[in-house]
């Protein structure tokens, strides 16, 4: 595997753990990984890569070896825009001029995709794993949000500790039964730590599973994909699992004419593959992303 260094960059009050493969001078992509996942989980992407290219992915605040932020009394809190926040800050020190590469799976899509249109000046090329927005959602959804999440605030959500990294690992292929058992070893020791009563515990804060208060708009985020200027390239498993979750009674069509909504895009459709693209198949997804960002 190729070796990756660690660095820890305040922003905003926060420390977020950056981990970075490749040469400081070589062309960077810059690498946002998922929704409890972490930034190791790339590295069967970077192992991939023919190409000379740095690869810089952070853990975003809450996951990972990043810090998780606490409220005055008490909690984690978590805000979506707070990650393009974070991601600003990080290419304002990694890379303070010209335009970046991102890459995003899944969650770290969603914000690459927004951070895009918000700062359409800053992105050359985006590569969109698996990434498909939320569900619309309707003014008459909002008093029960707002119920939920006070049943949340009430009784805060935990997560689940493990024996074993083996136990952890097991997990992590029950999820994914492609998920090769070699590969999921070394996630699982990325992916949690010992806690001081001897468990596996997550590396993520359990506020992450906090819905929030606020709905999805899609309306707002088409305008802000509508703004993008960088090509977009949108890479999607066959039958994936994750599109018909989100899309429930929709039909998938139907759901995907949001994508209208980017001035350049396109699609790939990656066979044998679930929702963890990168996992299944990084060596088509490290080909993907070379050719579209050489």
């Amino acid at each position: 595997m190729n070796p990756s260094d660690s660095d820890f960059v305040a922003v905003r009050g926060v420390r977020l753990h950056v981990r970075r493969w490749g040469r400081p001078d070589a062309p960077t992509l810059f690498m946002l990984h998922g929704w409890m996942d972490v930034a190791a989980s790339f590295q069967f992407v970077v192992d991939a890569l023919g190409g000379n290219w740095q690869v810089i992915a952070p853990d975003a605040r809450g996951f990972g070896l990043s810090d998780w932020p606490v409220a005055e009394r008490g909690g984690g809190h978590y805000w979506f825009h707070d990650y393009l926040a974070d991601l600003d800050a990080l290419l304002d020190h990694y890379a303070p001029t010209g335009q970046v590469n991102l890459v995003g799976h899944s969650m770290g899509a969603n914000i690459a995709c927004l951070y895009a249109g918000a700062r359409p000046e800053r992105v050359r090329r985006v590569v969109d794993l698996e990434g498909f927005g939320l569900a619309p959602a309707g003014a008459s959804q909002m008093p029960r949000r707002l119920g939920e999440w006070l049943d949340e605030m009430r009784d805060p959500p935990t997560l689940k500790t493990y024996a074993s990294v083996d136990e952890v690992a097991s997990r992590l292929v029950k999820n994914n039964p492609r998920l090769a058992p070699q590969r999921a070893q070394f996630l699982a020791q990325h992916w949690s730590k010992l806690d001081a009563d001897g468990r596996y515990m997550l590396l993520a804060d359990p506020a992450h599973k906090l819905r929030g208060p606020l709905l999805y708009r899609l309306d707002e985020v088409m305008a802000v994909w509508a703004t993008i200027r960088a090509k977009v390239l949108h890479v999607e498993a066959a039958g994936s699992p994750t599109l018909a979750m989100l899309a429930g009674a929709i039909p998938l069509d139907e759901y995907k004419a949001r994508f209208r909504a980017f001035p350049d895009w396109r699609e790939k459709i990656i066979d044998d593959a679930g929702h963890m693209v990168h996992h299944d198949q990084p060596e088509q997804i490290a080909a993907l992303i070379e050719g579209f960002c050489a």
